[in-house]
């Protein structure tokens, strides 16, 4: 049974083997970004600190697209799916960024759920295949292939990394602080 704290999150497993362990960790900062999100109206989740453009519904949304590209697109080499597939890169390449401003907020949760459950079955799927060395099916630009460890491991920085941008954007919108 998995413990979760006073915030939701599930404790990481202590004694478990590494996939339990890279996968709960995993788990553990997506429940945090959850929780620095959650119960936020729109004005909340597009308030900024000082010179930066960061939003907590710009975390939001850039994390979804982040889980799509690296356990769909990459690991898996499938097509990007909506609205990742819809949007010209090119013109933005910040685009999730931008129009999270746009989304409610149950449209911003809704995506980043879909997205975080989409990759629960792409990293389960992948397991069954070839366990943590299982390689991604696309290769980066230099042909360098990434293993789904690679790929978890970035995964768990990515979310760490902006869990403390999140931190500095709840305390400036209520003063809600909390590691």
């Amino acid at each position: 049974m998995t413990d979760v704290d006073e915030h939701g999150r599930p404790e990481p497993p202590i004694a478990g083997d590494e996939t339990a362990t890279l996968l709960g960790f995993l788990d553990y900062q997506r429940a945090t970004l959850a929780w620095k999100c959650r119960g936020l109206d729109s004005a909340g989740l597009t308030a900024k600190v000082g010179a930066s453009s960061m939003t907590l519904g710009g975390l939001l949304k850039h994390l979804a697209y982040v889980e799509d590209d690296w356990f769909s697109y990459r690991l898996h080499g499938r097509d990007r799916s909506a609205p990742w597939n819809t949007v010209d890169w090119r013109a933005d390449k910040d685009w999730e960024w931008n129009s999270a401003a746009d989304d409610s907020p149950e449209e911003l949760f809704a995506l980043w759920e879909k997205a975080v459950d989409h990759s629960r079955e792409a990293v389960a799927e992948a397991l069954d295949d070839d366990g943590l060395s299982r390689p991604a099916r696309r290769p980066w630009a230099g042909g360098e292939t990434p293993s789904l460890r690679w790929i978890v491991v970035h995964m768990i920085e990515e979310y760490a990394r902006h869990n403390g941008h999140a931190d500095l954007l709840r305390e400036s919108v209520d003063g809600q602080t909390g590691e």
